[in-house]
């Protein structure tokens, strides 16, 4: 028996339509404020390191991917971007030899330095790895940023903005992140082109 699923389909959709709809100003206006940000660290020579769980990590690798190989303008060298989530050695080995909650904390700790940017992608707000990360970064001298989602779970109390996205569906928060995150990127790239007023 063939079932037509394009009711769920079109449900979907439209949930997501909704949702960025009626996102929030102040939430737009974070993202402003995180792009300039990075702007401002990226032009000042800085690193901007990403980092996330699951669904969030892929995000976190497609950020740094787009501000490394250039969102819009190709012409234009790479950013310094990285994502923490990428070497699967070393984050075996710090999960093996300290525990997963210190996997981003610990590269961190070895490379980052005062002037950073680090961004953390949550949807609960509350992933383990990413409050001790956020507080390595403060602890450095870095600024921290994060995407949540929910009520902004920890990460929205000790990261420096956060971008909430008020939704209980992690589908629904990453789609949302990585709208935001495509946003995010192509400003900084205008920003650090045309200048970051």
């Amino acid at each position: 028996m063939n079932v037509d699923y394009t009711d769920q389909v079109v449900s979907e959709i439209d949930s997501l339509i909704s949702l960025l709809r009626d996102f929030p100003d102040g939430e737009k206006k974070k993202i402003v404020e995180m792009a300039r940000i990075m702007a401002d660290a990226i032009g000042g020579g800085k690193v901007v390191f990403t980092a996330g769980n699951g669904g969030s990590a892929a995000d976190a690798m497609h950020i740094a991917g787009e501000l490394v190989g250039r969102f819009r303008r190709k012409k234009i060298r790479g950013y310094k971007a990285f994502a923490l989530t990428v070497n699967s050695s070393v984050v075996t080995a710090l999960a093996n030899d300290y525990s997963y909650e210190d996997v981003f904390s610990k590269q961190l700790e070895s490379m980052g330095t005062e002037g950073d940017v680090l961004l953390v992608l949550s949807t609960s707000g509350n992933s383990a790895n990413a409050v001790k990360a956020v507080e390595m970064a403060d602890s450095l001298g870095m600024v921290s940023l994060a995407f949540t989602g929910g009520d902004g779970g920890r990460l929205a109390s000790i990261a420096e903005k956060s971008l909430t996205v008020p939704h209980q569906d992690f589908a629904r928060i990453q789609e949302v992140h990585m709208v935001a995150g495509h946003i995010l990127c192509g400003l900084v790239e205008d920003m650090l082109v045309n200048g970051r007023s």
